[in-house]
């Protein structure tokens, strides 16, 4: 049974953890419904939902694989079911595995073209299908496509993809007062970025250096975006927004 309500609804896919978690509390914090998406991370994203609504926000998690059509229609159609519709969609869920063109394993390239392509082509699918008006589709993608680091091919190849796919679908949705935009962060602390230093902690005060402000991002930075993008920002469409401090 359908309920309506004057809130507005934000799903949040990779909401369990990093960024996405983040942009899930303030987007509650803010007084949207937040939806926390989660592939594994089940007690993560219920532990969350536990704290958004002890601090009297609106949260609840729901489990679905961003690359599965199916499971994806399904996380849509419990969201409308219990608040009536979606508002915005934040696509945050992704994967990063390191690794040189000539190395890299084609086994784990069609699972990063999986995750990062298909899952946002099927996510953002739904989103053209079922957003209200006034709504808001934000992608995220990544400085690294500016930044053509070596050994990080894969991942940037996919978030190239997933900037065309941005713009298009921007055109695409004329006339429906729908914004479609995508964020490509710089470095951030995150569990990814631990990830990629692992081993690697020398790395850490160059990354830092890269940036005009001389220091790593944080989730709080990027939410502060995806906040204005979901919000204030209607005439912001179409875009890629490179929020990494001014790095090079």
């Amino acid at each position: 049974m359908t309920t309506t309500t004057a809130q507005r609804v934000a799903i949040i896919t990779g909401g369990s953890r990093g960024i996405g978690r983040r942009v899930a509390e303030r987007l509650a914090a803010s007084g949207l419904a937040a939806v926390v998406n989660y592939a594994q991370g089940a007690a993560a994203a219920n532990a969350m939902v536990k704290e958004i609504t002890a601090a009297g926000g609106t949260a609840m998690a729901v489990r679905a694989d961003v690359a599965k059509e199916g499971e994806v229609a399904t996380l849509f159609d419990t969201v409308e079911a219990a608040f009536g519709g979606v508002d915005v969609v934040v696509h945050a869920a992704g994967i990063m595995p390191m690794g040189s063109v000539a190395d890299f394993d084609l086994d784990l390239l069609d699972h990063v073209v999986r995750i990062n392509l298909r899952g946002t082509f099927i996510v953002d699918q739904q989103a053209a299908r079922r957003l209200r008006p006034g709504g808001a589709l934000i992608n995220f993608s990544s400085s690294v496509t500016r930044f053509s680091r070596p050994g990080n091919a894969a991942y940037t190849m996919t978030k190239g993809g997933v900037e065309a796919l941005t713009l298009l679908l921007a055109r695409e949705l004329r006339g429906r007062d729908v914004t479609v935009n995508a964020v490509a962060p710089g470095p951030v602390e995150t569990d990814m970025l631990q990830e990629y230093l692992s081993g690697r902690e020398d790395l850490r005060a160059g990354i830092a250096d890269g940036s005009p402000l001389e220091r790593i991002g944080t989730p709080d930075d990027i939410a502060e975006v995806v906040l204005f993008l979901a919000g204030p920002a209607r005439w912001i469409n179409g875009q890629v927004l490179y929020a990494n401090g001014g790095a090079i």
